[in-house]
């Protein structure tokens, strides 16, 4: 099948604006460079997944120093959302404007949350999202509730829900996209680092990939690996150049969807050498700033199976110094002890019996975007050189949020930054705006440069915010289906 529409990656983004275009009849080519991942007992055995990095890809990129890494990036069908946390929250109204920090002032957007609710609303809806409406303070309005009920607390949590709104708090149901019975049976481990065999996590292959693929004109073709993507002299891209099977092909379309992911997407474009008049592409990479945050008590076990249903926006909008915004406070994935002996590094006498009683929070706060944080290229080999920014920020979110634990009657609260060597909320690198000379895609994701080219991955969000950006995503897609169909 020659296709209509290529689009290029099968996560949160290509995976949207296929399931959106499926039912126009136009023919659609989905490529991936990976394979569908396999069920096994790898699947959800710790030391595979967070010791081996049985499923983690062997790439190594560059960072700014030119010291060659291990990225953490996994490429399967369902691309990230295979293993992310199914957290799916909609960034707040405020984060669509001009926003200061103590690092800085972020840009704004060029639409409004009001322009966006309704696409959350729709990819909400896709997902079916697990939460509870008018529980959080800085909640943005909707017009319509959640498809389902969140998903319940247990014991453990349940009581630090009641110790933080008893310090004056407003803990609020996390957004999911989690069946978590269905989940549950597969086996007593949390979802969130785990890969989903089809097996109760609401990913990008198992809500979208799977349904669209039950239409006779959408395909798709795994390891298949976009090196470039080219173009005519008047400007149309007409295909892209892949390889598959170690040869070099040419697939030609009249519609191409960019929607490799922030770094690879950038990467794409660079090596193409196209959709960069404004010298943008590859600039303002942001990834956020978090940490892990341990709150223990001796005598108190937490005995939590997945744990991950409450968040904390509390300081969100203000509450650092000068009243200055802080972040985003939510709960990690259960961090058993094999998962703490293996991330920390601590000897399993000690990390058992703290993993025990200890619940684990994630602190996140904006990175904010800045041209010398960038993706480049060395020959083909991907350099990311990430600058921190915000940190001071950052730093004190995760004393304020020691405090509030304490005061909630955690005695010891231990925490960690996250390696800055996985960027699994990467955003940023081919931003969206009004004037192409000073971003890369229009608002609606169609690129300044050429009329056919469009970008549905987070590499076109302006800011971070400081929420994970897996439903921004989905809204931005299903905005970028909506104009290719209107285009037609």
């Amino acid at each position: 099948m020659k296709p209509d529409v290529l689009i290029i990656g099968s996560g949160m983004g290509g995976a949207t604006v296929a399931a959106a275009l499926a039912d126009t009849g136009r023919p659609i080519l989905i490529v991936e460079r990976g394979e569908q991942l396999p069920d096994s007992d790898h699947a959800r055995d710790p030391q595979a997944i967070f010791g081996a990095g049985h499923f983690r890809s062997p790439e190594e990129w560059l960072d700014g120093e030119g010291k060659p890494f291990n990225a953490r990036m996994f490429y399967y069908v369902g691309g990230s959302t295979k293993f992310y946390g199914a957290v799916l929250l909609r960034y707040r109204a405020e984060d669509f404007r001009p926003m200061r920090h103590l690092g800085g002032k972020t840009p704004g957007w060029p639409v409004t949350y009001d322009e966006y609710e309704p696409w959350y609303t729709r990819a909400e809806a896709l997902f079916q999202v697990r939460g509870a409406a008018g529980e959080d303070p800085t909640e943005p309005p909707r017009s319509a509730p959640y498809p389902y009920p969140p998903v319940p607390d247990e014991a453990e949590i349940a009581d630090v829900r009641r110790r933080l709104r008893g310090i004056g708090l407003h803990p609020s149901s996390l957004p999911l996209g989690v069946d978590i019975a269905r989940w549950l049976e597969r086996g007593q481990h949390p979802w969130d680092g785990f890969p989903d065999t089809r097996s109760g996590k609401m990913d990008a292959e198992t809500i979208l990939l799977t349904r669209a693929l039950e239409r006779s004109n959408v395909e798709l073709a795994t390891r298949t690996r976009v090196r470039r993507l080219v173009a005519d002299q008047d400007g149309n891209v007409t295909g892209a150049v892949v390889e598959r099977n170690g040869k070099a092909e040419l697939i030609e379309a009249g519609t191409v969807v960019l929607a490799a992911g922030a770094v690879n997407s950038a990467a794409i474009l660079l090596a193409s050498g196209l959709a960069n008049s404004s010298d943008q592409v590859g600039r303002n990479f942001m990834n956020h700033n978090c940490s892990a945050v341990l709150a223990v008590h001796p005598w108190r076990h937490n005995r939590s199976i997945y744990q991950k249903t409450l968040m904390v926006n509390d300081f969100y909008l203000r509450g650092g110094p000068d009243d200055m915004p802080l972040g985003n406070i939510q709960l990690l994935g259960r961090v058993s002890r094999p998962i703490l002996k293996i991330t920390s590094g601590l000897p399993g006498w000690l990390a058992g019996p703290i993993a025990d009683r200890a619940v684990d929070f994630y602190a996140m706060s904006e990175d904010l975007p800045s041209p010398d944080s960038r993706v480049t290229l060395k020959g083909e080999q991907i350099v990311l050189n990430w600058p921190r920014s915000n940190w001071e920020t950052h730093l004190a979110l995760v004393a304020k949020l020691k405090s509030v634990l304490r005061k909630a009657g955690f005695p010891i609260v231990l925490s960690k930054p996250f390696d800055r060597a996985t960027p699994s909320h990467q955003c940023g690198t081919a931003r969206m705006g009004n004037d192409p000379r000073t971003s890369v895609v229009d608002p609606w994701g169609r690129s300044h440069d050429h009329p056919n080219l469009w970008v549905a991955d987070a590499s076109v969000l302006p800011t971070s915010a400081a929420v994970n950006p897996a439903l921004t995503v989905a809204a931005h897609a299903l905005r970028v289906g909506h104009a290719i169909a209107e285009a037609a």
